[in-house]
């Protein structure tokens, strides 16, 4: 496939990248080598060609199914090491997924990641809470489903399995989430005596994407720092607001008076810098995944006369959660259209290793959009032509440079959010 081409500033910031090269991994290494990371990361990247950041970040990625099959082979080394870091002399691993059990596509990227960690090494089952069907627990204890490619999953009922350790008939050394718990912690998971990661206090439940993106912001001011740059070419502006019910008009009011400020930040950006766009930013729920309880806003004014579709799709996130608390962020437009479909960035790590990527693509949306919705499609990416062959869609290896440094910061930040969670909840 065509090796894609940037444009605008982004090649004077790779030249500014490549000058300070060594410092830059010398400074990346002083945060990532003492620290534990998270265990796995997604994170969307949007390049405007005049910026590229960092736009949002999973620590349960759910995408596994779209890595191309080099980038899984390389995550093997790299899922071994991070768990027997973890848990030495590990064995016997749960993976505790999502109840999409209806999703097949899910199932395809849970089967893959059981597939990962079998293939590091260990012993690998899958189970999830079945809450949307208890009774099923009462009746047996797995279920095999296909997955969208026809491969077959076998997935247990946590509960019944958890109550077989209890007894000691199972043996887990570590259970691994790829739920992100967005109802909860459930108090099976609270009681259990075996290591859990991703940390259960960074579920959706707790989490916040605005205090991730405080870390970010820090981090990328150091960053911006070493190369001697505006840190805005790195990062998004964004604002919280709090207390906020869409329904109802004054709160609607004070959203928009937040984002008319932020839209004034924007714009001084796009001028100090000459960029002859218009601004524009995303209305977000601050905690939640899955694209869901996201707007694009073109004017402030535009809040204020949200249609009542509009203020359903703000209102309730994942799992009819009632959402009250936005995040305000800088809209950052895409420059990539991959096979005529507008295409967005999002790269996959194990413990800030890379081990591949995608392009989030949608035939039907524009480059200002929200692409994370009904009808995406993903393209496999593949960074290097040379070491990877002919697997997917292939950037320029300098762009790709950026967006590693960006996804490693990512999970820096990620980590010292994790650390913060931890210690509100002891």
């Amino acid at each position: 496939m065509e090796i894609l081409k940037t444009k605008q500033s982004i090649p004077h910031l790779i030249d500014r990248i490549r000058a300070k090269q060594e410092e830059t991994h010398r400074w990346l290494e002083s945060y990532e080598g003492a620290n534990e990371l998270p265990l796995y990361s997604s994170v969307d990247i949007r390049n405007a060609g005049f910026k590229a950041a960092v736009v949002d970040t999973n620590i349960f990625p759910s995408g596994f199914n779209n890595l191309c099959e080099h980038g899984l082979e390389d995550s093997e080394a790299f899922i071994r090491e991070a768990i027997n870091k973890r848990v030495p002399g590990c064995k016997d691993i749960l993976i505790v997924a999502e109840e999409h059990t209806r999703n097949t596509w899910y199932l395809e990227n849970i089967r893959i990641l059981q597939q990962i960690i079998e293939r590091a090494g260990f012993r690998v089952r899958i189970a999830t809470f079945l809450n949307v069907l208890p009774a099923f627990c009462e009746k047996a204890k797995s279920v095999v489903l296909e997955t969208a490619t026809g491969e077959l999953v076998k997935i247990y009922c946590f509960r019944r399995i958890l109550e077989e350790y209890k007894d000691g008939r199972e043996h887990f050394d570590l259970i691994i989430m790829n739920n992100d718990l967005t109802t909860g912690i459930p108090e099976v998971l609270k009681d259990s005596k075996v290591p859990i990661y991703p940390s259960i206090q960074a579920g959706w439940h707790s989490r916040l994407k605005s205090h991730h993106f405080d870390h970010t912001r820090d981090l990328i001011y150091e960053f911006a720092r070493i190369l001697d740059v505006d840190p805005w070419l790195f990062s998004c502006l964004y604002d919280v607001v709090d207390g906020v019910d869409i329904n109802i008009e004054s709160d609607r009011q004070k959203l928009m008076d937040s984002a008319a400020d932020l839209f004034e930040r924007i714009g001084a950006k796009y001028r100090e810098h000459q960029i002859n766009e218009k601004p524009y930013i995303f209305v977000k729920a601050d905690s939640g995944t899955y694209g869901m309880g996201v707007l694009p806003i073109e004017d402030p004014s535009d809040i204020l006369l949200l249609n009542r579709k509009s203020r359903n799709k703000l209102h309730v996130g994942k799992s009819s959660q009632v959402i009250g608390r936005y995040l305000l962020q800088e809209g950052v437009p895409t420059i990539y259209n991959i096979d005529q479909e507008v295409s967005e960035v999002c790269i996959y790590q194990v413990e800030n290793n890379l081990i591949g990527g995608f392009y989030r693509s949608h035939s039907s949306k524009g480059q200002r959009d929200n692409l994370n919705s009904r009808g995406m499609e993903f393209k496999k990416m593949c960074p290097h032509l040379s070491k990877y062959g002919d697997c997917g869609v292939h950037h320029d290896i300098n762009i790709f440079d950026v967006y590693r440094i960006l996804a490693r910061i990512a999970g820096i930040a990620a980590h010292r959010e994790i650390i913060q969670l931890e210690a509100t909840k002891k």
